[in-house]
């Protein structure tokens, strides 16, 4: 990904010259073009950064000028800035990385084979644009949206959640879907656990195995989608614990290739997800009120877990604060808990009071009318 970075940068010169020549209303960013600042700036074009995380992971890095000084190597971020809520936040949050997941935020923070860090990139990147547009709403934790203008001292403009539809149809002939739909048909209304953690991360041997013998031990039906992660070619092969699949028949599926994810999150037989808690994977579950098993790794999952689980619609499961490992009895109980214990009854009730926010169509949509007028109404005028 970082050498993707340092390639994009060599467009620089071609991307200027194509916007001298077509000169749009609007450039709409995420935060790897940093370079596009000047160049909009010295076009008169209107520029917008676009983020695909939520308010609360680009509030906790500050003020873009605080992004700006990560790429000063007399005040780099560091760890001990990770491990609780940033000062300027003036409310009462859980928003914090524990230790393993703070050691990789001070690895992005820090200068890569392209020069600069990814916050530096998003921090100039932010610097001089006319709004900010967020993968957020104020329906849920809005108060981080303010949070964000008060910061960049610009509109910030909530795209809503966006949540995607269920296709209905294209799958229907798919010979995957139809193996995958009889199995699920087959088991007991809000019983089986979704398992997925995305298709970025990278899960060493040993916790995979954890993993699995935890799912095993939790007793409740599984569907695990256990893919390696796209674009990663020299790995191994996944190897799961001798005799799991065979010992585990009759209680769980592992799907080694890509499965539709919405339209199984969607089945009236699946109670819970396993989730990896990446914005668009949570927003999914969330939009049909299944309670979370949260597993985070890096960039802005374990932030999404702390304050999902502080509001109450899924459990964390417990890990080591050291190195990030965690146990099959870990994974067990917290399955357990969230899935069929008295105690999670409360996190399924809040769970599925989540979908009358995440998967309001017609709320999100109003959200995306907003932006379309704003647009409308803030060109520059051209000369």
């Amino acid at each position: 990904m970082t050498y993707l970075k340092k390639a994009m940068d060599g467009m620089e010169k071609d991307v200027t010259n194509f916007l001298e020549k077509n000169c749009p209303d609007w450039i709409i960013q995420d935060f790897a073009q940093y370079w596009l600042a000047p160049i909009s700036a010295k076009l008169g074009i209107s520029r917008i950064f676009y983020s695909i995380f939520n308010a609360w992971f680009i509030s906790f890095h500050g003020s873009f000028e605080k992004m700006i000084n990560t790429n000063n190597c007399t005040s780099p971020p560091k760890l001990e800035d990770f491990l609780v809520p940033p000062k300027w936040i003036p409310f009462e949050t859980k928003a914090a990385y524990r230790l393993h997941e703070a050691r990789w935020m001070v690895g992005s923070s820090q200068k890569n084979v392209s020069g600069v860090s990814d916050v530096y990139r998003c921090g100039v990147t932010i610097r001089g644009s006319d709004a900010i547009i967020v993968r957020h709403c104020h329906e849920f934790e809005g108060q981080w949206l303010k949070l964000l203008e008060d910061l960049h001292h610009i509109p910030v403009l909530p795209t809503g959640l966006m949540p995607p539809l269920v296709e209905s149809s294209s799958d229907e002939k798919n010979e995957s879907w139809i193996s995958i739909k009889e199995w699920l048909d087959e088991k007991p209304k809000g019983s089986i656990v979704y398992v997925a953690l995305g298709s970025e991360v990278t899960v060493g041997p040993s916790e995979i195995n954890e993993l699995a013998h935890g799912l095993e031990l939790s007793g409740s039906p599984f569907f695990w989608v256990l893919r390696k992660p796209s674009g990663v070619e020299n790995i191994d092969p996944i190897v799961l614990l001798d005799g799991f699949e065979e010992r585990t028949k009759g209680q769980g599926i592992v799907w080694k290739s890509w499965a539709p994810q919405m339209k199984i999150l969607s089945h009236k037989s699946v109670g819970g997800f396993l989730t990896h808690c990446g914005w668009s994977s949570t927003i999914e579950g969330l939009m049909f009120g299944h309670p979370l098993i949260m597993l985070p790794f890096l960039v802005d999952q374990g932030l999404n877990a702390r304050i999902l689980e502080d509001k109450g619609v899924g459990v964390e499961v417990p890990r080591n604060e050291e190195n990030g490992s965690y146990t099959s009895n870990s994974v067990a109980n917290s399955v357990k808990l969230v899935m069929v214990g008295n105690d999670g009854k409360l996190i399924r009730e809040k769970a599925k009071e989540m979908r009358a926010i995440f998967g309001n169509k017609e709320l999100h949509d109003r959200y995306i009318e907003n932006l379309i007028k704003f647009l409308e109404n803030h060109m520059k005028v051209k000369n």
